[in-house]
């Protein structure tokens, strides 16, 4: 049995949730996972639809993307989960997709300006859309590039990724990340439902005002704050 059974069917897991979420359409999205004992992570090999997707077609990678195990190619966004990986060391899943109304924001290279409570009880920023990449960039290596891309969009905003765990790219499409790739899915689902309630909202009231500082502080700090009252634990 492989050592990495257990990482492989995590990551197994994580991809079979994205189609049951509604936040991919054929082979539109991958999910990755992280071991950092072991310094490798799990990724979904690329173009396999979801309903041929097995356990053991999973790839195994180092963050150099030199793949460990597996037979199949890994996914075209292997080199950009890997830069996240190398960089921000607190992550252990990563997802990214082209779910509809997240794509729609990050093609109309806008900001989710933070309209609502829903919004609030996960961050208390507008989600971030990083710019179009530059000529040279693209013609680069393209993946790696988009790592950076997100890198230096929170390093030019002084984001935590800690605090804000998704983001948009500009003509392109969400990622989300978490401790755990069970956290990485529940935000890439987040992201996309407080899009279409956004752009809901903008639609019905274009002019539509930014939530009150009161309202975010006191959303997001009843579930993540030092006296936190939200749920059972």
């Amino acid at each position: 049995m492989s050592q990495y059974q257990d990482l492989k069917q995590a990551c197994y897991d994580a991809n079979m949730q994205l189609p049951k979420l509604g936040l991919v359409l054929f082979t539109f999205g991958n999910a990755s996972v992280v071991d950092r004992d072991k310094q490798v992570f799990a990724i979904k090999p690329s173009g396999v639809p979801y309903e041929l997707l097995k356990p053991e077609d999973i790839v195994i990678l180092d963050f150099a993307n030199n793949v460990l195990e597996g037979e199949k190619r890994p996914s075209s966004d292997t080199k950009t989960h890997a830069v996240l990986y190398s960089h921000w060391e607190h992550i252990g899943g990563i997802v990214h997709t082209h779910s509809t109304y997240a794509t729609a924001w990050a093609q109309a290279q806008r900001d989710i300006p933070i309209l609502g409570t829903t919004h609030a009880d996960h961050l208390t920023v507008d989600i971030p859309c990083a710019p179009p990449m530059d000529d040279a960039m693209i013609a680069g290596d393209y993946e790696h590039q988009t790592g950076w891309q997100i890198l230096n969009e929170f390093q030019r905003r002084g984001l935590s990724p800690s605090e804000v765990e998704m983001v948009l790219l500009a003509n392109h499409a969400p990622f989300s990340w978490g401790k755990t790739v069970d956290k990485a899915v529940y935000n890439s689902a987040v992201l996309e439902e407080v899009a279409r309630m956004a752009y809901l909202s903008c639609t019905l009231r274009p002019e539509v005002p930014r939530l009150k500082d009161a309202l975010i502080r006191k959303h997001y700090e009843r579930k993540h704050g030092v006296h936190s009252y939200y749920g059972q634990s």
